[in-house]
Order: structure tokens, then sequence, then C-alpha cells
């Protein structure tokens, strides 16, 4: 599966919601999540943990860039997984917790996200389809994109995992 997807930092989660519901969004609903992510020696793999969910395990590869970019990712069950990936444990990267409201229009997902150790996030997804090619996919997060502007930070090349693990990494002294 593929879709297109753009995240940015949000300075102001109320109003984004806010604005988001003018735009006609439904509201899915409130998520807790859980992410763990493994060290493999390509792409990403995550086991998202949600409360009154199954748990899945998401594989997936996107270029790290602020610009909307396309991403490929399968979603497997936990008896796929262990098919997939094998019965051995995988050594863990970084684990990522985060509160999540979750809103859809036409084929786009919209995430405003509360990411535990980071702050808040607006995430979109729009879902590439026969009725929704990648360049339609783009219009649909630039429409979005315009819309949201007055709430909107700074672009977000990379994923939580990512920005996460940087806080982690012990820092070099400088001299």
């Amino acid at each position: 599966m593929h879709n297109v997807e753009f995240k940015c930092e949000l300075r102001d989660p109320n109003l984004a919601r806010a604005i988001i519901s003018r735009r006609g969004a439904t509201f899915i609903g409130t998520l807790e999540q859980t992410d763990t992510y493994y060290k493999i020696p390509s792409g990403r793999l995550k086991k998202r943990e949600q409360t009154g969910e199954p748990v899945e395990y998401i594989f997936y590869d996107r270029e790290n860039r602020t610009r909307p970019k396309l991403s490929h990712f399968h979603i497997y069950s936990e008896h796929e997984a262990l098919e997939r990936f094998g019965t051995q444990p995988l050594p863990i990267w970084v684990v990522v917790k985060k509160r999540r409201d979750l809103f859809l229009i036409g084929n786009v997902r919209l995430h405003v996200d509360q990411v535990e150790g980071l702050g808040f996030f607006l995430e979109l997804e729009a879902m590439v389809s026969t009725s929704n090619n990648v360049a339609r996919c783009h219009q649909s997060i630039a429409d979005l994109r315009q819309a949201l502007q007055p709430v909107l930070g700074e672009p977000i090349a990379v994923g939580y995992s990512d920005l996460l693990a940087q806080d982690l990494e012990p820092q070099t002294p400088t001299r």
C-alpha cells in the first residue's frame, strides 16, 4: 500500500481541531498508541499497541524530507509478523507513546498528535488508490496545508522515532 504523508510541528492544537472540523472532517476518535520500533537492516518496523485494537506490525519505507513524501507500507498481524520477521525477539530501537486525535476527510487521515517527550504535531496521510493517484493525494495535502497554515509550525523530515532517538543519543562534549 502507498500513501502521501506530511508532518509538521503544531502551534495551536485546539485551533487546528476547529479548522479541521470546519473543513467538514469526521472525528473518528482519540487513540492512545504505543509504537515500539525495531532495528532492522532497511526500512522501518514498528509494533503498534492501541487500547481495544489487536496488535499490528507496520513495515514502511519512505524518504526523510520536509515536503510531502510517498510512503510504501504493509500492515501485518502479530501472526504474520512472526512468519515474516522470525520468532526471535528483534532488538528494540525506541518506543514512541502518543495521544492521537484522528479525523478523516475523503481519503486523507488527519492526526493531531501529542507525542510524549516531544510535543504537538500534525500529520496528514492521503491514501493512494485507483481513484486517488499520487498527484491527487499531493493536491489534497496541499489544500489542507493551506487551510491549516495559521497553526502549522516547522515541517518535520523524519518520524517521531528519529526525533526521540536524537534526544536519547549521548551528546558529545564540545571543546
